[in-house]
């Protein structure tokens, strides 16, 4: 495969064994490795670390394999954000992988050809390889477009990258703006979700990484590219995990989610249009849900029990 691949890991060297022997099917030609540093204030972190450095020592197949290791902690935010900063200064497009995110051996190959297909498209900023409409079909196509982008197995272009913006500074004048209302439907929950979210994300108070690239998006009015199936499985809601910190993370619809293949040759879209309707399902389903979907998420989790 020609296209690199970044490989995010931490502390969970089990998870990241598995990921790594998808990738490996995939022998990528280059490989870029991302890890944070242990906590200073867990001791038993720095083997955990070590060990799942280890790993990426099983190198086998041709392959240039680049490293970004940081001695010390950095936290989700600044260690991915600084780490594909570097990868974008070594190449014009990857594939992203964290180390929970199991993917199926297709999804390289379709993010491989969407990263050529859109490579000169300025209106698609990102290729997503989850699915979250829970069986209900969206497109008769392989893939549909929305405003909205996820990074549990993904792939985007330095040309995308390049308007990442860790301090959000646009973040004010946006926030007394109406863009929120019409991006999301004038849905005053869901404007009032996203703007609590995105203010905290900028005062500092979420460790993400991703919001703040979710905003550098969106302000670019830039289009994610869902497939039409479910390619990535996210297998990190444990207790062990950095950020899916709950118990409760384990029963929720979004863990563990069964993963399938793409059919080839890609079934390409002949418009470019937002899925307003797959948009809307994601925002009250994962995102903003009603106090019903709430009751019946709750429900559901009493009834796996």
């Amino acid at each position: 495969m020609n296209k690199p691949v970044v490989f995010l890991i931490f502390n969970r060297p089990e998870l990241t064994a598995k990921v790594f022997e998808v990738i490996r099917q995939a022998q990528p030609s280059i490989l870029l490795v991302i890890a944070d540093g242990p906590r200073s204030d867990r001791p038993e972190e720095a083997e955990k670390c070590q060990q799942t450095r280890t790993i990426i020592n099983q190198v086998d197949w041709n392959c240039e394999v680049l490293t970004n290791y940081s001695d010390i902690n950095l936290g989700c935010a600044k260690r991915v954000s600084s780490g594909l900063n570097w990868v974008f200064d070594k190449v014009d497009s990857a594939i992203i992988l964290e180390d929970d995110c199991l993917p199926h051996p297709s999804f390289f190959d379709y993010c491989e050809e969407l990263l050529d297909y859109y490579q000169q498209d300025q209106r698609v900023m990102s290729i997503a390889g989850t699915n979250f409409q829970f069986g209900h079909q969206r497109s008769e196509y392989s893939y549909y477009y929305s405003g909205f982008h996820d990074c549990w197995g993904w792939a985007t272009w330095r040309r995308a990258w390049q308007y990442f913006d860790f301090e959000m500074k646009l973040w004010p004048t946006f926030r007394e703006s109406n863009f929120l209302h019409h991006k999301l439907l004038k849905n005053s929950r869901a404007v009032n979700y996203w703007r609590r979210l995105f203010q905290a994300t900028y005062e500092g108070k979420k460790d993400s990484w991703f919001y703040r690239w979710l905003f550098s998006c969106w302000i670019q009015n830039g289009l994610g590219i869902m497939p039409s199936i479910n390619l990535v499985s996210n297998q990190g809601f444990s207790l062990s995990a950095s950020s899916n910190t709950t118990a409760e993370a384990q029963k929720i619809s979004y863990a563990n989610m069964s993963i399938e293949t793409i059919n080839f040759p890609l079934n390409h879209p002949p418009f470019m249009v937002q899925n307003w309707e797959a948009d809307f399902y994601t925002q009250e389903t994962r995102f903003s849900p009603s106090l019903l979907k709430r009751f019946q998420r709750k429900l559901n989790n009493i009834l796996i029990k």
